[in-house]
């Protein structure tokens, strides 16, 4: 599996969120067809299969994103 972006997974995520939250307070057509679209972009993203592995998946990457921001950097001096 290609990592995706930080930038890119949290705007998936930002989006299935949004889309899940219409979905359930004004399940229409067009709510459902919007759901499925961020569910498959998510789970393609993450490699998952369903939604639910989707969201684990996604948790575990930003959790890495996390601790390598928070891992101190080296002083690598350049030969000259």
């Amino acid at each position: 599996m290609i990592l995706p972006a930080e930038k890119e997974l949290r705007a998936v995520l930002a989006r299935f969120a949004q889309a899940r939250i219409d979905h359930d307070v004004r399940p229409s057509g067009s709510t459902s067809r919007l759901l499925e679209d961020a569910t498959y972009t998510l789970c393609v993203m993450t490699g998952a299969r369903t939604a639910e592995q989707a969201l684990r998946t996604a948790d575990e990457l930003l959790a890495q994103f996390v601790e390598r921001a928070a891992a101190p950097v080296e002083d690598e001096t350049l030969a000259a």
